[in-house]
């Protein structure tokens, strides 16, 4: 097991960040996401793959949950939704996916944020509270991410936090069903220890920002 330092419960780990905390998704959370997700629609449809026709309904839901207690318990993936510190109120979701070891230790980063919280740099909060958990706790070498052309706000989230550009790949994801082309974005463990981003630097060891969940 990779997740040394972490007691891993019905929610996960907690992570937590300025202003936000993040955990594994439950059932519990089913309402507060679909009602998230439906006023935000027309907010996130050209930056994602298309919806199915039940994509928000509770069954839908209970197997995508069902999917990311597969893909932690076999070390390929750890989603997160993204609450507001103050009230708990959901804002977003951000997930590690794809994750890869061998000789490559590397994992691709996706997120999104709810129409109504855009903007406010809580996803950048959320992206900097995950890379300890992703470079520390994992012990991932490389952080990736990939972005449309168009998505002025997500280049400008990841440039903030550290990430370089590193190319550009033709037809690459299906996104609102069209093979669209993408920039491509890396974080590795030398830039944070060379001090890229800076408040991820640390002397003596990975900052583990992580505590044990508890259920609800």
């Amino acid at each position: 097991m990779f997740l040394r330092g972490v007691a891993l419960r019905e929610t996960g780990p907690v992570i937590r960040g300025a202003g936000i905390h993040m955990r594994t998704p439950t059932m519990a959370d089913y309402p507060a996401w679909a009602a998230l997700r439906e006023e935000s629609r027309t907010f996130l449809a050209p930056w994602e793959p298309s919806w199915a026709a039940d994509e928000l309904t509770r069954a839908a839901f209970r197997r995508r949950l069902k999917r990311y207690a597969r893909d932690i318990r076999d070390d390929v993936g750890y989603p997160f939704l993204v609450f507001r510190e103050a009230d708990g109120a959901l804002l977003g979701g951000l997930t590690l996916a794809y994750v890869r070891r061998g000789v490559t230790q590397s994992c691709s980063l996706g997120y999104w944020m709810g129409a109504q919280h855009a903007g406010r740099g809580i996803m950048t909060a959320a992206v900097k509270a995950v890379l300890p958990f992703a470079f520390g706790t994992l012990r991932l070498h490389r952080v990736e991410a990939a972005c449309l052309p168009s998505n002025a706000a997500s280049i400008r989230l990841l440039e903030k936090v550290g990430f370089r550009r590193e190319g550009y790949a033709r037809r690459y994801l299906c996104i609102n069903g069209d093979w669209r082309d993408h920039l491509l974005f890396a974080l590795v463990s030398d830039d944070v220890r060379e001090g890229l981003p800076a408040p991820l630097a640390a002397d003596a060891g990975w900052p583990v920002l992580v505590e044990a969940g508890s259920s609800r």
